[in-house]
């Protein structure tokens, strides 16, 4: 994020695309709401209508895929009506022509026929947002996990240089981390291109620090990514250790991975609880959870803040630093580590964006009432930075990116005629590991649906609650439907948390060709009734939204 949470109830316009923000970031959702009552101004991008589009001035209710049509129609429109930040992008920012001659054919008229957006809508929306001082642009998953996500980054990038959105508050750019500490282990360097503190792989520099910092040699090749793993899995990668995470409920085509995962030779999985991935585990380490352990988590405004053990782990579980200090003593390396601040206190040294944020400010200073730090901070001395490129572009001037829409990997056919996305609820929480084990939460949602139009639901004898087999090119799964005007006709929606119904068996595993990150918001499938289908008392439209009957917006159309 460029800004900070606490900001967000002073903007005046808020851009929300990709982003189920009530449900996946409900803290988050909290500032939105504080912003539109105090008479703030909201559009929605979202191929479904979610509990924020009933607070929104505009729901721009796109095709899933055609993000890029989208904001390189409103960068046409901010152009061609002279509504640029013209001073910004001459003093701070450079390749803008190139973006300016991309975006000429991207009229809103035609952008209407690809994305399903009124050119009107999109014109409105394109107004408002240059022309409000306080706008910000907040995005999740649904703008990332697809074959072209760093596109829609860029285009979204694109959007807050050409206004001067940018360096000021209650504005920018910022993408709402969907784990508590996500953002933390990217700053770790928990990706296969950068060192800690986002350091890249290939300055040599920064291989000679570490090499001497670590006392070892590096290799100067870069790691695979996610996706890339997961595709070698069995052939190339031959021993996997996974930490946190159910790969075989998270991972896109995971039939196909399944069977990878049989060439597999050597499997460690640390994790709190069991979870489907231990299917294939030669040896599980069970691993402590927040509240059993000391350290620290970056959220999603960039805030380093301790963490404290309320309570010891049961058993033989441990946290994750111990056990991995233990795995290296048995490998033979003398990691002299008896506590998580001396791991914190490498970081930071080697680190020049964290330097000034010591394991001890983080146990005594509280700032602008809150407790933990923002980095950048790279003195002692230094507050902590609460937004971004104040003064001017971190990296010296801001790049603009030109970019051409492309099509998602999928599309529909006459055996695949509906396009799926998948995503979170309110109620469990990625692979749901934890939260399936709580009985409330498992109460208020005990198993998995689909959401399916009403005009789709009807050409296809599905009635409410039916149950139904949604198919893809690499599997199928059997769920109850249910029938809801939230999803687009031709758009179907489903939860990813549930192992006896996993999504992830439909989804397509191509990666974008810089992150790697699936496509797991656009899928082709079809859905037939299921032989014996039946009727789920009390399964209704909406039931996601914690609400005692249909959601807003969603529209319970009759069977009669």
């Amino acid at each position: 994020m460029t800004n900070s949470i606490g900001e967000i109830r002073d903007a005046d316009f808020l851009f929300v695309i990709g982003s189920n923000t009530s449900e996946a970031h409900p803290i988050i959702a909290m500032e939105m709401k504080r912003a539109v009552r105090r008479g703030a101004t909201m559009v929605v991008a979202d191929p479904r209508a979610i509990w924020m589009t009933t607070i929104a001035e505009k729901h721009l209710q796109l095709m899933p895929g055609t993000d890029v049509w989208l904001l390189n129609a409103m960068a046409h429109v901010i152009i061609e009506e002279g509504l640029t930040d013209d001073e910004f992008i001459a003093e701070q920012t450079e390749n803008f022509e190139a973006v300016r001659a991309k975006v000429r054919g991207y009229t809103p008229e035609e952008a209407e026929l690809v994305t399903g957006v009124p050119a009107d809508d999109i014109r409105w929306t394109a107004r408002r947002y240059a022309a409000t001082p306080r706008a910000g642009i907040y995005y999740t998953l649904g703008i990332t996990e697809h074959s072209h996500g760093t596109d829609n980054v860029y285009a979204l990038a694109n959007l807050v240089l050409m206004t001067g959105h940018l360096g000021k508050e209650s504005a920018g750019m910022n993408p709402l981390r969907g784990q508590n500490n996500v953002q933390g282990a990217n700053d770790a360097g928990a990706t296969p291109v950068f060192f800690p503190g986002y350091q890249s792989w290939d300055d040599e520099e920064v291989v000679a620090k570490y090499e001497q910092s670590w006392g070892a040699p590096l290799s100067r090749r870069p790691g695979l990514n996610l996706n890339e793993m997961m595709k070698k899995a069995g052939s190339v990668v031959k021993g996997m250790y996974v930490m946190g995470e159910d790969i075989l409920l998270s991972e896109p085509n995971v039939l196909a991975l399944e069977e990878r995962m049989n060439g597999v030779e050597f499997l460690v999985l640390q994790d709190a609880f069991i979870n489907e991935t231990a299917r294939f585990a030669d040896v599980v380490f069970p691993a402590a959870v927040f509240a059993e352990k000391e350290g620290t988590f970056t959220n999603s405004e960039r805030r380093v803040q301790r963490v404290r053990k309320a309570v010891e782990p049961p058993a033989e579980a441990r946290a994750d630093w111990e056990i991995v200090c233990e795995m290296a003593r048995r490998c033979g390396v003398d990691w002299q580590l008896n506590d998580p601040s001396q791991i914190y206190d490498e970081f930071v040294r080697d680190a020049p964006k964290f330097a000034g944020i010591s394991y001890q400010r983080l146990e005594t200073e509280i700032h602008d009432g809150k407790t933990g730090i923002q980095w950048p901070c790279p003195t002692p001395d230094h507050p902590g930075t609460k937004f971004l490129h104040q003064g001017g572009v971190l990296r010296g001037k801001g790049l603009f990116t030109a970019v051409d829409y492309r099509p998602s990997e999928e599309t529909c056919d006459i055996h695949y005629g509906l396009l799926l996305s998948t995503g979170r609820t309110l109620y469990h929480y990625n692979a749901a590991t934890q939260t399936r084990r709580e009985s409330g939460l498992d109460v208020k949602q005990p198993e998995a649906f689909v959401e399916i139009h009403p005009r789709d639901a009807r050409g296809r004898g599905i009635a409410d609650g039916d149950r139904v087999v949604v198919t893809s090119r690499r599997g199928s799964v059997t769920v109850r439907a249910v029938r809801s005007r939230q999803v687009r006709p031709g758009c179907v929606w489903m939860p990813l948390h549930f192992a006896e119904a996993r999504a992830n068996v439909l989804t397509n595993d191509a990666g974008d060709a810089v992150t790697g990150t699936a496509e797991y918001k656009v899928c082709a499938v079809e859905i037939t009734r299921a032989e014996e289908g039946s009727a789920v008392e009390g399964l209704f439209p909406g039931a996601y939204f914690g609400l005692d009957g249909p959601g807003p917006g969603a529209e319970v159309e009759s069977e009669g």
